[in-house]
């Protein structure tokens, strides 16, 4: 299995970070989204969004690396934006294509709801386009579809659906138990 670490954003992830984000949504989005629109993404302007959401809480962002110590995943996290039903959100969580089913994405998702929790949410909802076939990795983790909405995406409406964990402590102690339990 390769290796990899989880660790807290730093303002020099900011461009790998951008470019994976491009990266990731041209692969996952090609034949979802229009080609003119994935075409037109620009990990330079990602790098700056990337650098000002670090630079403001890099707490709220997390990155996996590889062993030579390259950004190979990230995701990000904090409070909800509509704040009605659960308490943080889920913003985003891509892994690099080759870094895919090592598990990864848990680490960083694991990663991403111990944060909320210590800012005090005990619930989280993350947003995914319906037709995004890595939605299942939610409902494998426990996620529940709550509920699905349009999103504004390259100029047209895209449905989106909202997994969430109602109770992310209890998750979390679940998780850690169920993965200090040793294999029969």
């Amino acid at each position: 299995m390769e290796e990899f670490h989880v660790r807290v954003a730093r303002p020099g992830d900011a461009a790998r970070i951008a470019r994976l984000d491009v990266d990731t949504w041209r692969a996952t989005y090609a034949g979802i989204l229009t080609n003119s629109f994935l075409v037109a993404l620009s990990a330079p302007r990602r790098e700056l969004g990337w650098a000002t959401v670090i630079e403001r809480e890099p707490r709220d962002v997390r990155v996996a690396t590889d062993a030579q110590g390259t950004v190979i995943g990230f995701g990000s996290c904090g409070r909800s934006r509509d704040r009605a039903e659960f308490a943080g959100e889920v913003f985003t969580l891509y892994i690099g294509q080759d870094w895919q089913n090592l598990g990864i994405g848990r680490q960083l998702l694991l990663s991403l709801f111990e944060r909320l929790v210590d800012q005090g949410c005990g619930s989280a909802i993350i947003w995914v386009l319906r037709d995004n076939p890595n939605r299942y990795f939610y409902q494998r983790l426990g996620g529940q579809e709550v509920r699905r909405k349009k999103f504004p995406v390259g100029g047209s409406q895209v449905e989106a659906t909202g997994y969430a964990w109602r109770d992310l402590p209890r998750f979390l102690e679940t998780t850690a138990r169920a993965k200090d339990t040793p294999e029969t």
